[in-house]
């Protein structure tokens, strides 16, 4: 899930997708939307109540696009970790 933050708000947003039911991860990003999240939920309807019921209303966020998955890609992982200096 991409959410969109007031400016400045995205640290306080960060810390209420916690308590959001369903959230598994949360980073910040850059682009037009400010966190991407991960949500689980067992079936879509639970998935649009947590959205709706939980997520939307948290303050500080403007807007919310929910993408499900269809379908886990088994990607081989990175042998070299990611480090801040190489970007």
């Amino acid at each position: 899930m991409l959410i969109q933050t007031e400016i400045g708000r995205v640290a306080e947003v960060g810390k209420a997708l916690r308590d959001a039911p369903g959230v598994e991860s949360a980073d910040e990003v850059t682009g037009p939307y400010d966190i991407i999240a991960k949500v689980h939920a067992s079936d879509l309807l639970t998935l649009g109540r947590s959205v709706t019921g939980a997520i939307q209303k948290i303050p500080g966020v403007t807007r919310t696009l929910t993408c499900p998955t269809t379908r886990h890609l088994n990607l081989p992982e990175d042998p070299s970790p990611h480090r801040e200096n190489d970007l």
